[in-house]
């Protein structure tokens, strides 16, 4: 089965892309077939990054049925052992995903023959893109040391966190009345009430719930990290949403600023590729040895 691991987070311009596609090519110089999909629907520019600048077909390819197979629109990139699948050329409509597509196109995804299949997400809390944050258990959220982007990462999962108790709570046998408040909608329903109606009313139910919850492991990484920074926060992130929720957080490191990121892009060639010695550079393999539990003895050139 591959690892899929969702990139996501509350606000945009906090790198999501830059680090996806930097992470994409780092992992597959381990020998692992990798594939990027970007979800930045309505918004895609990942590939940019990977320095295709017209890519053909794509998701729209096999979301209008020209294609059966997602794989088949499935690119290969620059980088050996890195693939690649555009929404570039989708309609505008492409953001508003219907129910069914949705569901099309989550298990397509989910039966790509890739080792890791890294999903570059749109930013804020739509439903679309907080289901396909959910389609795994090892979502990515990406923030800044910014004041504004910390509160909107939390904002990102706290909304992840609900969608998925609600999600929990229809696929199960759970007290009506607990049903009833989670899916009349006429008032904002937060996940503690959601805790506090199942302890209430449905207290035989709980551990399912804490279970099920408990499965998914969030992760977290601080871009563009400077010198006067709190070197701090991340633990302390950490230490602040495993305290609040049920589900298990785990800070995966921070990403240096580097003023040379920007003419990487510029470039279109892979940050990690032009300066691979920089402390950036250090920054993001850390972080690819994190996701992959993999040592730096297993890394390659790129070519």
């Amino acid at each position: 089965m591959p690892e899929i691991i969702p990139i996501g987070g509350g606000k945009g311009g906090v790198g999501k892309s830059f680090i996806s596609a930097n992470l994409g090519a780092l992992i597959a110089r381990y020998g692992k077939r990798v594939v990027l999909v970007d979800l930045d629907l309505g918004a895609s520019n990942l590939h940019t990054f990977l320095g295709l600048p017209n890519p053909k077909g794509g998701l729209n390819s096999y979301l209008n049925k020209s294609t059966n197979q997602l794989e088949s629109v499935a690119l290969p990139t620059q980088y050996t052992n890195l693939f690649f699948i555009s929404s570039v050329n989708c309609s505008m409509e492409i953001a508003n995903l219907y129910h069914a597509q949705k569901l099309k196109l989550t298990a397509a995804i989910a039966k790509l023959p890739y080792d890791y299949i890294l999903l570059d997400l749109g930013a804020g809390t739509n439903f679309n893109t907080l289901d396909f944050f959910l389609t795994s258990s090892n979502g990515v959220v990406v923030c800044t040391p910014d004041p504004t982007s910390i509160e909107n990462a939390f904002r990102f999962i706290k909304a992840a966190y609900l969608r998925r108790l609600k999600q929990i709570i229809k696929a199960n046998s759970f007290n009506d009345m607990v049903k009833s408040a989670v899916e009349s909608g006429r008032k904002a329903v937060r996940s503690n009430d959601i805790i506090e109606l199942v302890l209430k009313h449905d207290p035989e139910r709980e551990t399912l719930l804490r279970e099920s919850i408990n499965h998914f492991q969030f992760k977290f990484i601080l871009n563009q990290f400077r010198k006067n920074s709190d070197t701090t926060l991340g633990e302390k992130l950490k230490i602040v949403c495993n305290r609040h929720f049920y589900s298990q957080f785990d800070f995966l490191g921070n990403i240096r600023f580097d003023e040379r990121v920007s003419d990487s892009i510029l470039s279109k060639t892979l940050y990690a590729r032009k300066h691979p010695d920089a402390p950036t550079s250090a920054d993001l393999n850390l972080i690819a040895e994190r996701l992959t539990q993999k040592g730096p003895t297993g890394q390659t050139a790129f070519n």
